[in-house]
């Protein structure tokens, strides 16, 4: 997997030297902040990647992969604001090192600067990037309403959250192969369908690995409260499937466990339940499901089949990381 290392160290030395104003400091100080906190840099580099699977120099992507990389970030400041995360990569939240109104704004403004990085592609692909980009940021906007709405809602069936989690986490990842294959001079639409599906359904299996990992990973390499999920009653895969499958005097427990009880208690007692009724075996095979559509997904890709190894070294990796 060297082109990603590759792109991922280039990545993060392009967005450390940005040129961000030095005035106002208190908007451009908070974002200049965010983006040292790192992070794997997944998203840009697919776009690079999409770049070099049609057969160009991921490089002649690289300032619609930052684009990618400044609107998760915007993403990722507004999301802390709404969730009213303390944390992020264990370091305190703009929201928090700042206040909420200058969080808002410098978010604001680095989703301004992802237009403009986007903006300097050439004038042959720039219609299509832009009509890629601002499609993909209304369904994430969209994504991420349906998942507040979720949180007042007690009739969230199993198919909206699929739907949610395509809004708000998939769309990105199929947008930003999807850039770059066209950068990459992909002009076959079926090739451009297809590579844009794959990062739908990685982004899937992603976010059912996620619900997974949640509960079920090692606390020493995890980085952060195994069983948040539970103690925040998040309808997750897991306990949207729990109460699908529930009797109604399981059901009335788990009611009971989630919103009468706290701490190290309620994830036991919620994780009994869900180990009774089997609901890790059928998010891991719904995991498996999207992968495997994936997989068919590059299958059908019209290149050599040397060109789509790093990007399926890639969603392996994906699906078995444990933090």
């Amino acid at each position: 997997m060297h082109h990603i290392q590759e792109y991922q160290q280039l990545l993060e030395k392009q967005i450390q030297s940005l040129e961000l104003p030095k005035e106002p400091k208190n908007l451009y100080d908070p974002l200049r902040y965010f983006l040292t906190l790192g992070g794997k840099r997944t998203r840009p580099s697919l776009t690079m990647l999409a770049c070099h699977l049609f057969g160009s120099p991921g490089i002649k992507a690289i300032n619609a992969a930052l684009a990618v990389e400044l609107f998760h970030n915007f993403t990722l400041i507004h999301d802390d604001i709404m969730d009213d995360a303390p944390l992020r990569r264990g370091k305190a939240t703009v929201h928090e090192k700042w206040d909420r109104d200058i969080a808002i704004l410098s978010g604001d403004v680095l989703f301004v600067e992802a237009y403009s990085l986007l903006a300097k592609h050439d004038a042959k692909v720039l219609p299509q990037l832009l009509s890629i980009f601002t499609r993909t940021a209304r369904e994430v906007c969209e994504g991420q309403q349906m998942d507040m709405d979720f949180e007042s809602s007690n009739a969230v069936t199993i198919d909206e959250y699929i739907e949610m989690i395509r809004l708000k986490t998939s769309v990105l990842l199929g947008a930003a192969l999807e850039m770059g294959a066209i950068i990459g001079g992909a002009e076959n639409k079926e090739d451009i369908k297809h590579i844009y599906d794959f990062g739908v359904n990685v982004g899937l299996a992603f976010q059912m690995h996620d619900d997974l990992l949640d509960l079920y990973a090692d606390p020493d390499k995890f980085g952060k409260q195994v069983g948040g999920d539970i103690l925040s009653n998040k309808k997750t895969f897991l306990l949207l499937k729990a109460y699908e499958m529930a009797d109604n005097t399981t059901k009335s427990k788990l009611d009971t466990f989630l919103n009468n009880q706290s701490g190290q208690e309620k994830i036991d007692n919620v994780k009994d339940i869900f180990e009774q009724l089997g609901v890790r075996q059928k998010a891991e095979e719904q995991k498996d499901l999207f992968y495997q559509k994936a997989l068919l997904n590059m299958q059908e890709i019209n290149v050599p089949d040397a060109n789509k190894k790093e990007l399926l070294d890639l969603a392996k990796y994906l699906m078995s990381r444990d933090h």
